[in-house]
Formats: structure tokens, C-alpha cells, sequence
């Protein structure tokens, strides 16, 4: 058994089961049972399916996001907006399933052909502590678009709500086996993962477990596709408006305090305004409530667990003693809990640790740049290309340098990621995409029959 534990109070609040392969192996079979019914069924049919499944969460939205905050600390306010878009999201796929054509016909310079689109097969789904459900939702929505089965294997730290809903897909109605749950730890996931049953995983996380699905998956030629870690940058233009930026400051800087992969925890300021700029993070973030993750007005709550706080308290140590100046934050704001305060670190360069590794916590770089192009040069110059952000009260503008971004998605003033479009990222940050209509093709294979 594996104990779940509130980062807010260190108490021990459940426990799951530790599944070992014996159960992984069943709950592939049920999915691979399941297969042929469900993929036979039309895609408007499943629609119905997917429809059903967003109305039922909808009823038990509150319970999970309540359950959520207890598990992985993040406030309920941000818990709640999180969990109000997976219905939204699972009716997007639905929407997607009604306009899915199972076959087309092409004419060809030596007769026709048929073009089919059949499901993969059994996938596994992987997903992390700091989002389970709508992550479970960007996975499992194109899944069922195409006629796959899945099965889900929810991060230890957050596998409470996964029971619920559990509950929620038999409320729904969908046919047992088309959808399972197997919780557990990394010999669990890896279990699932190199299962010659499963047809293709899908992965949320970090770089490292990222590579060793990937590694996996190419001995068995398996579809994957992998949305990984980042160290986005944020572009404050130098005619940025930043009474507009200040409200996003949380949403896009530092979301979820800061465990967040597409966060702009690079943020880049024009030299002219380097101190303004610095002043107004130090000021909002400051300002930004701190506590019990259950009390709505707050806003920054504990990291996820011990080892994380670990994590990122080394970070801001190693800030220091690069000779980043730290201008706020650093310590623990509590004594109880997995708390870290806000940290901003002024006096930057990009050779740094602190602005090439990811750290996963409330900690902001702040880092100085001259022209454009040296702002561009700054943000390309890392190892990743998850998220971006570009600020200045002329969009055009803005647009021309996001443009330039070697990244998956770039925000425009703005940090509202869109579900109708692809999101996923380049270089470490993974492989493939999730939401969109171009996700579906990922849960898919296409068979061409030609005739003469």
C-alpha cells in the first residue's frame, strides 16, 4: 500500500494499492476485451458515451476538486476552474466524434481505394499529481473519439479522486472494460507501459520518465506521445502595458505555485524597464495569498510533497550561490506543511541553473535583454519547448516575435490555453500533441484497401 498524504498538514489522508503486474496484466485484458465492441460501435454513439461521461462529472465536480486540494495542495479556487473544464473538454471530444468519418473513399490514377480509420487499440494512459483530472480528460477524450480502450494509471500523490471517478464512467453508462483504473507507483507504470497488450501510452511528466517510456515503446514500436517538462520564457516587450501583465502574473508565471510545466518561469524584461519590471513581480507575488489550499481566497499553496519542497529549496540555494540576487522569498512561511515562500531572482544570466533547469515551484528568474533578437536568443537557448508567452499592447507585434519562439504554444497576452487547439511541445518536452482535432489522429491507424 502507498499512504496519500496532505501537503497542507504532513497527515495521511488514504492509501492505495501498490498494483503489481498480475493486476496490470488483468486490466489490460479487460481493455483488450472490450476492444472490439466498443470500436465497432459509430462514433456518434460513442458521442453519446462521452456526453453522458461530462454530465456525470459535473455532478461530483466539487467533490473531486475538494478531494484534489486535499491531495496535491492546490488551492481550491484554482482546483475548481480546473475541474470545470473537464466536462467542457470531454463535450469538445464528443463534438469531435460526431464529425468523425470512419472511411474515405479516394479516387486513384488506377481505380479507388478506401481509406479506414480504425482505432489503435489499448492505451495507457499516465498522468501526474499537479492536473489528474483534465489530464486525464486530454487523454482519454480523443481515446474514446476513436474507439480505444484505456486504461489509467493516476500518480500516487493523487489517486484518491481517480475512485471517484471510477464511479463517474459507470454512472455514464460506458461498458465495462472500456475504461480502467490501475493505481500504484513507478513499477506500476512501468508494468503498464511495457505490456505487449497496450497498444500505445500516453504520458504526462517529467523529461526523464518520459525518456524511459519513449525507450520502451520504441523495443515494441509503440505509439506514444509524450508531454514532458519546461522552462518556458515570458517576453515582456518593451512597450508592455504592465498594469495589464500584473493580473497574469499568477495565471501565467507562476500557476498552481509554480508546479506547472508550460509556467513562464523565465521571465524577460527590457533592459530600459529591467527594474520596473522586477519591482511589479516582487510586488504581486507578494501579495498573492499563501495558506490553507481549502481557503478560497488563497492563492499559493503548498508543493505537492516533501521530496519536491527538498527540490526546490536546493534550487533556490544553488540561485545563490550562482550569484543570482534572491529579492524575495526563499524560506518556509510555515511550520507546518510542504510550504515554500514566492522567490524571485533578479540578476540572471541564462547560463544559469536556475534559468535552464526545471525547477517546479514558486520561483521566478528574471533576466534582462537589449534587442528583440537578444530576447529570442534567450528564449531558443534551452533544452526545452513546452510553453511561451509574449506581452506588448500591440498584438501584431507580439505575434511576430512568438513567431519566432522555438516552442509547441505560444500565449499572446494571454495564458488561456485553448482546448480546440493542439498543445504538446518540442525538443525535451516531449513528442506528439494533445487536445485539438489533431489529437484524435493519434489514437488512430489508417488502413488503406485499393482497388483496381
Amino acid at each position: 500500500m502507498i499512504d496519500v498524504v496532505n501537503p497542507a498538514t504532513e497527515e495521511v489522508i488514504g492509501s492505495i494499492v501498490d498494483s503489481d503486474a498480475a493486476t496490470v496484466d488483468a486490466a489490460v485484458s479487460a481493455a483488450s476485451a472490450a476492444l472490439g465492441p466498443w470500436s465497432a460501435l459509430s462514433p456518434a454513439t460513442r458521442a453519446g458515451y462521452l456526453r453522458a461521461l461530462a454530465d456525470e462529472f459535473e455532478k461530483r465536480s466539487d467533490e473531486i476538486s475538494e478531494l484534489v486540494t486535499r491531495q496535491n495542495g492546490t488551492p481550491i479556487s484554482i482546483t475548481r476552474a480546473m475541474q470545470s473544464q473537464v466536462p467542457v473538454c470531454y463535450r469538445y471530444f464528443a463534438s469531435l466524434a460526431e464529425k468523425l468519418s470512419v472511411e474515405e473513399h479516394v479516387t486513384t490514377a488506377s481505380g479507388d481505394a478506401i481509406v479506414l480509420r480504425e482505432p489503435v487499440g489499448v492505451v495507457a494512459a499516465i498522468t501526474p499529481w499537479n492536473g489528474p483530472q483534465p489530464l486525464i480528460a486530454w487523454k482519454l477524450g480523443p481515446a474514446l473519439t476513436a474507439g480505444c480502450t484505456a486504461v489509467i494509471k493516476p500518480a500516487p500523490e493523487t489517486s484518491l479522486d481517480a475512485f471517484v471517478f471510477a464511479e463517474i464512467v459507470a454512472a455514464a453508462g460506458i461498458p465495462e472494460g472500456v475504461v480502467n483504473i490501475v493505481t500504484g507507483g513507478r513499477e506500476t507504470g512501468a508494468a503498464l507501459v511495457a505490456h505487449p497488450g497496450v497498444h500505445k501510452v500516453a504520458f504526462t511528466g517529467s523529461t526523464v520518465a518520459g525518456k524511459a517510456i519513449a525507450a520502451e515503446c520504441a523495443k515494441q514500436l509503440k505509439h506514444v506521445t509524450l508531454e514532458l517538462g519546461g522552462k518556458s520564457a515570458g517576453i515582456l516587450l518593451d512597450d508592455v502595458d504592465l498594469d495589464a501583465f500584473r493580473p497574469l502574473v499568477l495565471s501565467a508565471c507562476s500557476p498552481n505555485t509554480g508546479q506547472t510545466c508550460r509556467a513562464l518561469t523565465r521571465v524577460l524584461a527590457p533592459a530600459s524597464r529591467y527594474d520596473e519590471v522586477v519591482d511589479l513581480l516582487a510586488a504581486t507575488m507578494t501579495g498573492i495569498p499563501q495558506g490553507d489550499p481549502l481557503d478560497p481566497t488563497v492563492f499559493f499553496g503548498p508543493l505537492v510533497n516533501a521530496t519536491q519542497r527538498e527540490r526546490v529549496e536546493s534550487y533556490i540555494e544553488l540561485g545563490k550561490a550562482e550569484g543570482a540576487e534572491m529579492v524575495i522569498g526563499g524560506g518556509r512561511p510555515f511550520e507546518r506543511g510542504y510550504y515554500v515562500a514566492p522567490t524571485i531572482f533578479r540578476g540572471v544570466t541564462n547560463d544559469m541553473r536556475i534559468a535552464r533547469e526545471e525547477i517546479f515551484g514558486p520561483v521566478l528568474t528574471v533576466m534582462p535583454y537589449q534587442t528583440v533578437d537578444e530576447a529570442v536568443a534567450i528564449a531558443n537557448d534551452s533544452e526545452y519547448g513546452l510553453g511561451g508567452g509574449v506581452f506588448s499592447p500591440d498584438r501584431e507585434r507580439a505575434t511576430a516575435v512568438a513567431r519566432r519562439i522555438v516552442t509547441g504554444s505560444v500565449g499572446v497576452n494571454t495564458s488561456t490555453l485553448p482546448i480546440e487547439t493542439p498543445f504538446g511541445g518540442v525538443k525535451n518536452s516531449g513528442i506528439g500533441r494533445e487536445l485539438g482535432p489533431q489529437s484524435v489522429d493519434a489514437y488512430l491507424e489508417y488502413k488503406t484497401i485499393f482497388r483496381a
